[in-house]
């Protein structure tokens, strides 16, 4: 379970949890946004331009 702290932001994701693979963003405990990492759309949530960005980085660091 990937738990990654970034640009005030926590980003969870579980193995082996269910289609599609997706990531969980929390600020401040609460849940941002839901974002599919497969379309690179959210599911649930909104994610700011900034919050893409840290999504990318992480995807292509290999860390989601």
């Amino acid at each position: 379970m990937p738990k990654i702290r970034r640009g005030g932001y926590i980003f969870v994701a579980w193995a082996g949890d269910h289609s599609p693979r997706h990531v969980h963003v929390y600020r401040d405990g609460a849940l941002v946004v839901k974002w599919d990492l497969e379309s690179g759309q959210p599911m649930k949530g909104h994610a700011t331009a900034r919050m893409k960005r840290l999504l990318r980085e992480l995807v292509e660091e290999g860390k989601l």
